[in-house]
């Protein structure tokens, strides 16, 4: 039996940028006209939103945040680097990225040989390294993995879909992002990786482009798409690539990228703040290794607490369950003013 690694992350954008610019998604929903006017000041916010925004504007905050982010990232790595990985497997979805109108798949298998990227070939601002804007960034992949995994899954019965090559996008923001956070001090990331698509913004991918929108530019019901695949199925497709990974001849780290409610999703908050008490019970969940209660999430309540990147961790908790383990290190990151609260996890062999 092969070793398997779990790590649970996020792929949070504005890490990748300076702290003044880390508040800039809740700085939209506030310049917004449609939002009712007693939301636009502190006074009409939760007393903890208005703690962390404070009299800074959320600048103290936000240094606090990336300490806490590049902690968890510098663990994680940690972890990674001890267990020494053949390859990383990575559950991310794709905003309206590589799959867009032609198709949608719920699920797919990047089986490249190489992963190139230009993080900052189209971002005006500086990041958080500033490196310059034509910085190329290589990764290997590992066409023969993918093709072992997909094969598997399909005999398995998870009909995956899977590709050679890109379609749209070199890389989706949510692999790239994981492989730049768990390299933050530049030294290098040496395993081959194979991202493994979600989708998980399922009815807003097309209609909202899986991005943020003004409270006036939300789609109509009737504008939106068909939905994502059910929490039970990401849960179980995520077990099944467990006993795989676990049967195969590789060392795999399975690591399930994003954050969780995302304020831009949360009709409910005006857009405001993330449902930080929903993210609260499933961080909870995690904790208890209660898989019953990520398995059962019903798919509107994760739609209502803007929590579909949640799908992500839904597959690696269902990883998790199949090879009977429970988290040897666990943090929530939480917080009402920089669009969604963080986890990160660990489970060792």
């Amino acid at each position: 039996m092969a070793e398997v690694l779990g790590l649970g992350v996020t792929h949070f954008p504005p890490l990748s940028g300076t702290d003044e610019s880390m508040g800039r998604i809740l700085q939209r929903v506030l310049d917004d006209p449609a939002l009712p006017e007693q939301y636009r000041s502190p006074d009409g916010w939760p007393a903890a939103m208005r703690e962390e925004y404070g009299s800074d504007r959320g600048r103290s905050a936000a240094r606090r945040h990336r300490e806490a982010l590049i902690s968890g990232f510098h663990n994680a790595r940690r972890v990674l680097d001890e267990f020494k990985p053949d390859l990383v497997v990575i559950w991310g979805d794709d905003q309206y990225e590589n799959f867009r109108e032609d198709v949608i798949p719920p699920f797919c298998l990047l089986a490249y040989e190489r992963l190139t990227a230009k993080p900052w070939q189209y971002h005006r601002a500086p990041n958080a390294w500033n490196e310059p804007h034509d910085k190329v960034f290589e990764y290997k992949g590992h066409r023969e993995a993918g093709k072992y995994l997909a094969t598997k899954m399909i005999e398995s019965g998870f009909d995956v879909s899977y590709a050679y090559e890109p379609l749209h996008h070199q890389l989706g923001h949510a692999f790239l992002n994981t492989l730049l956070f768990m390299d933050y001090d530049r030294k290098g990331f040496p395993y081959p990786v194979l991202p493994f698509q979600v989708n998980c913004y399922g009815r807003r991918v097309i209609a909202q482009e899986a991005g943020v929108r003004s409270l006036s530019e939300l789609p109509a019901e009737g504008d939106l798409d068909p939905p994502s695949p059910m929490p039970w199925r990401c849960f179980d497709l995520g077990a099944a690539c467990a006993r795989i990974a676990a049967e195969s001849p590789y060392r795999v780290a399975l690591i399930a990228s994003s954050s969780w409610s995302h304020a831009f999703l949360t009709r409910k908050n005006w857009l405001l703040y993330p449902d930080v008490e929903a993210d609260r019970a499933l961080y909870d969940a995690l904790q208890k290794s209660d898989y019953k209660t990520w398995r059962e999430r019903p798919l509107s309540a994760i739609e209502d607490s803007g929590q579909q990147e949640c799908l992500n961790w839904v597959c690696l908790m269902g990883a998790m369950d199949a090879l009977g383990r429970r988290p040897t290190e666990t943090a929530f990151v939480e917080t009402w003013i920089f669009n969604s609260s963080k986890c990160f996890a660990v489970y060792e062999p």
